[in-house]
């Protein structure tokens, strides 16, 4: 199989498949006497089919700049919550998102279903077993603050394509 995947600008619309679109566009609400503007409920916390098994936290994480073209190898999910990704800055990045097919007996990211979209500014939200990619940054080293979930489990299973595969990204 060979794939040449070129991204497309992000917007609510078309990530909605993949999660929740992140911005502070929309109309806020102005609390603190006028001076701060409240963009309330942005996106959507999941930490486990029950609230004992796991927290919410936040983190950092700092991605180092891709070089493109860059062959994609794998994708992963997080199956017992969500993991949202916000950026610290407003330099652009890329979102690879996919969704889910059925090889096998087993659930697998599905290559028809790519979508590569390029952000900037906005943060992306990706509920429990959604398949993404690693944090791609581009231009430059970029922060993102993440809020996901800790507890108990296995929160992480990763998908790697087979070698005769070529999934390529290309600006």
């Amino acid at each position: 199989m060979k794939l040449t995947l070129t991204p497309e600008v992000i917007s609510a619309e078309n990530f909605a498949p993949y999660g929740e679109l992140i911005s502070a566009h929309n109309t806020p609400i102005m609390i603190n006497d006028g001076n701060t503007e409240r963009y309330h409920r942005l996106g959507n916390v999941t930490v486990g089919p029950d609230e004992q098994q796991g927290q919410g936290i936040l983190s950092i994480f700092r991605g180092q700049p891709r070089t493109l073209p860059m062959n994609i190898r794998m994708m992963e999910r997080h199956p017992l919550g969500s993991q949202a990704f916000l950026p610290a800055s407003d330099e652009p990045y890329l979102v690879l998102v996919c969704l889910s097919h059925e090889v096998n007996g087993k659930e697998e990211p599905d290559p028809a279903t790519f979508k590569l979209f390029v952000a900037q500014g906005e943060g992306v939200n990706y509920p429990a077993n959604c398949w993404h990619h690693p944090l791609l940054a581009i231009n430059k080293v970029s922060d993102f603050w993440i809020v996901d979930r800790m507890g108990p489990g296995n929160n992480l299973e990763e998908f790697f394509f087979p070698d005769d595969w070529q999934i390529d990204i290309s600006m």
